[in-house]
Order: structure tokens, then C-alpha cells, then sequence
């Protein structure tokens, strides 16, 4: 059972997530606003937040920003707007996935479901004792995989959790060609109901955040991607 808390200001929306998140057992808190779930979060322990954008008081790109600032809880964003911008924007604050409304409630249960059966898989894995670092392009690009620190020409790049999750994978996998459905299973966690448009989505924000070594990650058209780096020697 999961602890979800449901932050959107139309009543129908809460309960018409209420009615399928308790369908599949789970225990629901509702908000109407973003100022309410900051209070709430703050006051109580959840494993996942669908928050709607669009809110009075408190819209949800600004509650998020409050919200990553005390807790790395995983947070869909749910919008009738489906600009990249908004999913960008989204993204790059930290939230773990965009969903588009009107939404098909069992498959945003199924996103919940995926995005929490993976972060309980990730707190669940065995701590690696040995500093594991990786210098790339003569030192330009050090990733260090036991920190999750990553820094371009010197300076530190800060990421967000799903960019990080995304960036060591394909590092670990460099050199071979990664399907978009690969990718969704196994950085997202869920398969064919994913949108691949979250990953190119994500692609995209982790080429600006790698700057002049972008060009390591290879489009591969109509498959998917590759990290592509020869070894230096």
C-alpha cells in the first residue's frame, strides 16, 4: 500500500484519483492547492504527490521548487497543457513524470505503481563501498557514480534525479544501441504505456547540461540512442 497525495483544485480530479488509488488499496490525501500540499508534506510522510500545475495560491512548477528544497519524494505532474516548455521546465525542477489530461486514471496508476516499485528498488540495492569515477574527453567530463556527482571542464552540473538515472545508465551501457523501449523499462520502469516524448524530453535537458560534450549522445533514427565514446588511451 502507498501513501499518495493528491494536489489539484478541481474536486472531480481528486476524486476521481481517490477512486482508483484506493480501488488498488492505497491510503489517499487530498489538497486543493500547492500551499496546502507544502503544508502537508511537511507535517506528514507520502511515498508519491500528483500534483496538478494550474493551482490558486500556489501553482505546481512553484510548490515543487518548495518541495525539492526539504524532500526527494517522487512527483508526476499532471496538466491540460502538453507544451515542451512545461514538460521541460518540469523536468529540469525534478519532477519524475508529466502526465497530460485529460488522463487515463489506470494509466496513471500504472505510472505510479512503476515510478515507486523503481525507488524502492533503488533505496532497496546494496551501498557500493568503492568510490566508482569515471574521466572522460582527458578529464573535460568526471562522473562520479557513488557520489552521483558530474562535472563538465571543472565545474559541477547539478542534475535532476531521473537525469542522473538516465545519464549513469547509458554511461554503463556506452557504445551500444539503447531503444527507446529499453530505456523506458529500464530508467522509467514501465514499458509500453510510457511516452517516449518524456524521454526525448530528457535526452534533450541532459545534452544542455553536458554543454560541449553533448555530441556523445548519438540519436540513433527510429531506434533510440547511444552514448558513444571510444576509450582513450
Amino acid at each position: 500500500m502507498y501513501n499518495i497525495l493528491v494536489t489539484d483544485d478541481e474536486e472531480m480530479i481528486r476524486k476521481l484519483i481517490r477512486k482508483y488509488a484506493e480501488f488498488e488499496g492505497h491510503a489517499v490525501t487530498e489538497a486543493s492547492n500547492g500551499m496546502e500540499a507544502l503544508i502537508q508534506l511537511k507535517n506528514n510522510s507520502f511515498d508519491i504527490v500528483i500534483m496538478d500545475i494550474m493551482m490558486p495560491e500556489l501553482d505546481g512548477f512553484s510548490a515543487c521548487r518548495e518541495i525539492r528544497k526539504f524532500s526527494n519524494v517522487p512527483i508526476v505532474m499532471l496538466s491540460a497543457r502538453g507544451e515542451e516548455y512545461d514538460k521541460i521546465n518540469g523536468f529540469e525542477i525534478g519532477i519524475d513524470d508529466y502526465v497530460i489530461k485529460p488522463f487515463s486514471p489506470k494509466e496513471l496508476m500504472l505510472r505510479v505503481n512503476a515510478i515507486l516499485k523503481r525507488s524502492r528498488s533503488n533505496a532497496d540495492a546494496p551501498a557500493t563501498v568503492k568510490n566508482e569515477v569515471l574521466s572522460l574527453a582527458n578529464g573535460g567530463l568526471v562522473i562520479d557514480f557513488t557520489a552521483r556527482l558530474v562535472y563538465v571542464d571543472g565545474e559541477r552540473v547539478d542534475m535532476s534525479p531521473k537525469e542522473y538515472d538516465l545519464f549513469f545508465y547509458m554511461l554503463r551501457n556506452k557504445n551500444i544501441a539503447l531503444t527507446r523501449d529499453k530505456l523506458l523499462s529500464d530508467v522509467w520502469g514501465y514499458d509500453f504505456f510510457g511516452d517516449d516524448r518524456t524521454l526525448d524530453t530528457h535526452i534533450k535537458i541532459l545534452r544542455k547540461s553536458l554543454g560541449p560534450y553533448a555530441d556523445f549522445i548519438v540519436t540513433i533514427r527510429g531506434v533510440g540512442y547511444r552514448f558513444e565514446y571510444a576509450d582513450e588511451n
